[in-house]
């Protein structure tokens, strides 16, 4: 619809859930931005993505995904094929080109410490599924959290399949090659190094990258003020 402010569409990655959003979302809507939290199923790319399409369509409105992580390869997914989409954040998230894995991101360059907090859990239907241990959260995803906010978010954690990190993006082309873009994302990430957050901004040659000093991958929740500021650029492009 012409003319119609963007609705902020927030999908968040693995190991994590929509009430990392909170913050960002409060300050979103003080603003007179519509908010909508997706949850993402964290199962696989495309089927996640699937969902995020079913959502943005049911909106019958223009939107600006806004993803987390893993977030950030279901949002390209999705975003090849819906015309409603008017922007893209990546918010301490993968942004992958055609081929490419949330795996083949995180391992590019050297720093990542994720894969030994891992704990596995088979499941039933074959596969595996992941959580980071309870005990290493903090340290690992929310360092710049208070202990008591991370303890709630470790335990909140949603966990994500092997096959979806692994999975690379179907689409044919990188929506971001094509949409205005925006990258935040933390100088002391712990789950994708930051350079390969660097990297992937250089190659996705962003409307703007932010970097945000000590930060960790739980940048919207230790840093809500930055993100918000990139979603509001974002809806606020050519308005």
């Amino acid at each position: 619809m012409p003319g119609t402010t963007p609705t902020a569409v927030l999908i968040h990655g693995a190991f994590a859930d929509s009430s990392s959003w909170n913050a960002v979302a409060a300050q979103l809507t003080a603003e007179d931005v519509d908010v909508v939290a997706f949850a993402n199923p964290l199962r696989s790319v495309r089927a996640d993505a699937r969902a995020l399409q079913d959502l943005v369509r049911s909106l019958d409105r223009p939107v600006v995904l806004v993803g987390h992580s893993y977030g950030g390869m279901v949002a390209t997914e999705a975003a090849a094929d819906l015309d409603a989409v008017t922007a893209l954040v990546y918010v301490g998230a993968f942004v992958p080109a055609p081929g490419e894995s949330a795996g083949d991101l995180a391992g590019r360059f050297p720093g990542s410490t994720l894969g030994e907090t891992l704990l596995p859990t088979p499941l039933t239907d074959g596969g595996v599924e992941f959580r980071i241990d309870p005990t290493r959260f903090r340290h690992q995803f929310a360092h710049d959290v208070g202990e008591p906010e991370a303890a709630a978010m470790a335990i909140a954690q949603r966990p994500v399949t092997e096959a979806a990190l692994g999975e690379p993006l179907g689409a044919s082309r990188a929506a971001w090659s094509s949409l205005p873009a925006w990258s935040v994302f933390g100088e002391d990430d712990r789950n994708i190094p930051v350079a390969a957050h660097r990297w992937m901004a250089e190659r996705a040659a962003f409307v703007e990258a932010t970097e945000l000093a000590g930060a960790s991958h739980a940048i919207a929740v230790s840093q809500p003020d930055a993100v918000a500021a990139a979603v509001l650029a974002a809806v606020r492009h050519d308005s």
